[in-house]
């Protein structure tokens, strides 16, 4: 039975929604710069290009691994430990790199390339945690507010790189060491925002309204499947936060090089992303207002309609330098819209029991199928060209507008 009223409930929700987007946006500052200094990193330890690409599928590949045990972890102990931990993971990465640089050792910056993606498992459980207090009332809102509290992290961490270098050098840390120091600093600040913010936990308040015990099994691959099979509404939110994902990560990851193909120079690469990450993230919260107002399913489809948009946009037109802008900021746009209204779906169709089975496994699939959309589009892109790469991408598209003609008899 729980201590707290409906009013008490209400409450406690505002708060935690202001401590997760607090500490996301701190976290955020120590992840942006991350990818790109792992990346030069790489090239510099292994002494080839060929492994300029490593920072970004073993950090995907470190965030997969660590989403369900993250969300076992948090249905046993609470977000709040789930969430420190997760962020402990990514400093202990951090330092890694710190170290990696110190030995010149490549294998000891793969490691370090692992445990930093845990930083973002952590970035993507905060937004279902926004969802766990049991209000009665629509969640799109409050998710969509933690993910937009990402912006200002992921706008800003890059522009880190060159100060923290400084820092570093400054201090006799070898090249490229010192934008870790960022990392650790806003890391550790975000475990002791969750840590200390956190409390009651959300989690544990829901699972005591619902009665279930901390000992009860919360689940592994096996028991998400399980709960889908039984709930096929659940599904389709996954495929659709999976496919999604790797619409975008597939177009987005080799636009710097189709642009630099093109001659444009890397102020003009690094504006295209930038606008690209803003589409992503700034307007996030106008996508879950209207999660809450029309439902999770028609704000899906319009995501999907803005991906075709912004496919045609940047495939016809892929020598044309403004398309390509505009066409990546509706990429990101049609990944806001589709991710924020089918991760509230996935909340609110579930019971808090059920929810965090299926959450760590969408996680994790979605992680996975950015690693795959990244991997296969540079083939795409040698062999059929930007345009080509563009088509290709429409091909997940079909497949979620496919399923959501199927939604309403799953619900």
């Amino acid at each position: 039975m729980s201590q707290f009223s409906e009013q008490g409930l209400e409450t406690l929700q505002r708060r935690t929604v202001k401590v997760l987007a607090l500490g996301q946006s701190l976290g955020g500052f120590g992840l942006g710069a991350t990818l790109s200094v792992g990346a030069l990193l790489a090239v510099e330890l292994s002494g080839t290009t060929a492994w300029s690409g490593a920072a970004a599928t073993l950090s995907t590949l470190g965030s997969a691994a660590a989403a369900i045990p993250l969300a076992n972890l948090a249905f046993r102990r609470g977000r709040r430990v789930a969430l420190a931990f997760g962020a402990f993971l990514a400093i202990l990465g951090a330092s890694l790199m710190i170290t990696a640089t110190y030995a010149q050792s490549f294998a000891v910056e793969i490691v370090a390339l692992m445990l930093l993606g845990a930083g973002s498992a952590v970035s993507l459980q905060a937004r279902f945690a926004a969802a766990d207090i049991p209000t009665g009332k629509p969640k799109g809102k409050d998710l969509s507010f933690v993910v937009w509290a990402t912006t200002l992290g992921a706008v800003i961490g890059p522009n880190l790189i060159a100060p923290g270098e400084a820092l570093g050098l400054s201090l006799g840390m070898p090249h490229l060491s010192g934008p870790f120091l960022f990392t650790i600093a806003a890391q550790l600040s975000s475990t002791l925002v969750f840590w200390f913010g956190l409390r009651p936990d959300p989690l544990i308040v829901a699972r005591d309204i619902a009665g279930l015990s901390p000992n009860r099994k919360s689940g592994g691959l096996r028991d998400a499947i399980a709960v889908i099979k039984e709930f096929p509404i659940a599904g389709y939110a996954v495929l659709t936060i999976a496919l999604s994902h790797m619409v975008m990560v597939s177009v987005m990851s080799m636009t710097p090089a189709h642009l630099s193909a093109e001659g444009h120079s890397l102020a003009e690469v690094g504006f295209t992303i930038s606008l690209h990450i803003a589409g992503m993230y700034a307007f996030s919260p106008v996508f879950g207002w209207l999660t809450d107002r029309f439902g999770a399913v028609p704000i899906v489809v319009v995501g999907q309609l803005v991906f075709i948009v912004s496919l045609a946009v940047s495939g016809f037109w892929q020598s044309d330098f403004n398309a390509v802008v505009l066409g990546l900021f509706l990429l990101g746009l049609g990944w806001s819209s589709s991710t924020v209204a089918a991760s509230a779906l996935l909340s609110e169709t579930l019971a808090t029991g059920q929810r965090t089975k299926v959450q760590g496994f969408s996680d994790s699939l979605m992680n996975l199928s950015g690693a795959f959309g990244g991997a296969v589009a540079g083939g795409i892109l040698t062999l059929f060209t930007f345009g080509g790469l563009n088509a290709m991408a429409l091909i997940p598209v079909v497949f979620i507008v496919l399923a959501t003609s199927f939604s309403r008899k799953w619900r």
